[in-house]
């Protein structure tokens, strides 16, 4: 039988560059600005809020003394600091067998750091099992981006303990010290209090979320009586997946927690981008550009 040959960084760059990559040039014409907006870090000067202008750059001191809304203006640095804040806990093994969440959060990691390493911008990142495992310096070039693919590559470290995604944002709070691109992916599993340090985040840093979610999180194959497991917990309860009144109750509950989330990342300043495991990943990440560029999620 032949097997396929081990992921190596290297294999998984390649693979991305050739299939994702080279699309999305022809998608976005090099315009990844409309992806990665970095935000510069010196102050030019200040002028009166216009309809479109990004809330967090308001001045309320001036604005208090004006009566009228003033915003801070930037000279937009030509290369960005970006920091990946990369969720590996125990609910990211879920998904399909070829493509769990985890794989999608390798893939993206990869193409995103090489998109920015490409343009001569510094990328670290910070990957998160419940505790912060590693975290990778800012650094330049296509050995950064193989460095950062292959600490994905390892098996995330197992803790026992239920994810808390407050940890990882507020250790990101105290590396990130210059005014950098923060890309913070996860699926948002995680015990409540998150959105306070995200919107702390948000206020110092230009943060895009993206939410890694699988269809079946919404709604189960029938497949009639099953064993299902919480991923974050270990618990399982047996369900009857052919039972429609289950199913309906799976979905709303779903659709609630969904609803929640983006309320909070919304109260936190932040918009959520969604990326699903079964989702073609040119596609998603065109959509992401698109609603970006129009200030929508």
């Amino acid at each position: 039988m032949d097997h396929a040959p081990p992921l190596t960084p290297e294999r998984v760059l390649r693979r991305l560059e050739w299939r994702v990559i080279r699309l999305l040039d022809g998608r976005l014409q090099g315009d990844y600005r409309t992806l990665f907006r970095g935000a510069g870090t010196d102050f030019h000067d200040l002028r009166e809020y216009e309809p479109g202008d990004d809330l967090r750059h308001i001045d309320w001191n001036v604005t208090a003394r004006m009566d009228t809304p003033f915003v801070r203006q930037y000279v937009e640095d030509r290369e960005v600091t970006a920091w990946l804040l990369l969720d590996r806990s125990p609910s990211m093994g879920f998904g399909p067998v070829d493509r769990q969440k985890e794989h999608v959060v390798l893939e993206l990691a990869t193409t995103i750091a090489q998109l920015l390493a490409r343009g001569g911008n510094r990328v670290g990142a910070m990957l998160f099992s419940n505790v912060v495992e590693l975290t990778i310096p800012p650094g330049q070039g296509r050995n950064q981006v193989l460095r950062i693919t292959h600490e994905l590559l390892r098996p995330a470290e197992p803790t026992g303990t239920a994810t808390d995604l407050s940890v990882l944002l507020r250790a990101a709070l105290g590396v990130a010290r210059r005014r950098s691109l923060v890309v913070l992916v996860s699926d948002f599993i995680s015990s409540p209090g998150w959105e306070r340090p995200l919107s702390l985040l948000a206020r110092r840093h230009d943060v895009v979320a993206v939410q890694v979610v699988d269809p079946r999180e919404f709604e189960l194959p029938a497949v009639g009586m099953v064993y299902v497991e919480d991923a974050e917990t270990g618990e399982q309860i047996f369900v009857d997946t052919d039972d429609a009144a289950f199913q309906q109750r799976l979905r709303a509950a779903a659709d609630e927690r969904q609803a929640e989330l983006r309320d909070g990342a919304r109260s936190a300043g932040v918009e959520l981008y969604q990326v699903a495991t079964d989702e073609d990943l040119v596609r998603a990440l065109a959509r992401i550009a698109d609603l970006r560029k129009r200030g929508r999620r």
